[in-house]
């Protein structure tokens, strides 16, 4: 098998153009793409245990915490212990953070509108199909 026929590595592919795509168009922010998933969910919804972080973006508990650390470095976020559970907190955004949404949204739009440019929406809804059928083949095929 020729590497450039493995869908594994077109895919790879495909997603670090993506990604580099982004990472540029978000640099005025000082943003990086993971860390602009953990905005999207505050903006979303604000106050967000970094357990929910870990699972909905399918990331271990380290990686979050590093960039939950990150983000309240730069200002974005702060953490705010649970009252009911001093062993855990909340992620919150600052005013900062919040004021970030009308900024990076529109961007984020702009990135998106330009990757899909000249696909016909049912290409799209077909890519999205074809590749969660890989992601759950690639799931049942580790079992």
């Amino acid at each position: 098998m020729n590497l450039d026929d493995h869908i594994g590595i077109f895919v790879r592919n495909a997603h670090l153009s993506i990604s580099s795509y982004v990472k540029k168009q978000l640099e005025p922010f000082n943003l990086a793409p993971e860390q602009t998933l953990i905005m999207m969910m505050l903006w979303k919804k604000n106050g967000i245990y970094p357990n929910e972080l870990s699972t909905e973006l399918n990331k271990d508990k380290a990686n979050i915490a590093r960039m939950i650390v990150s983000l309240e470095k730069k200002g974005y976020i702060i953490r705010e212990d649970d009252p009911s559970d001093k062993r855990t907190f909340k992620v919150y955004l600052t005013k900062e953070g919040k004021h970030l949404e009308s900024l990076v949204v529109p961007v984020l739009r702009k990135t998106n509108n330009t990757v899909i440019n000249g696909i016909p929406e049912e290409k799209l809804v077909d890519m999205q199909n074809l590749i969660s059928k890989m992601i759950n083949n690639s799931i049942e095929g580790n079992k």
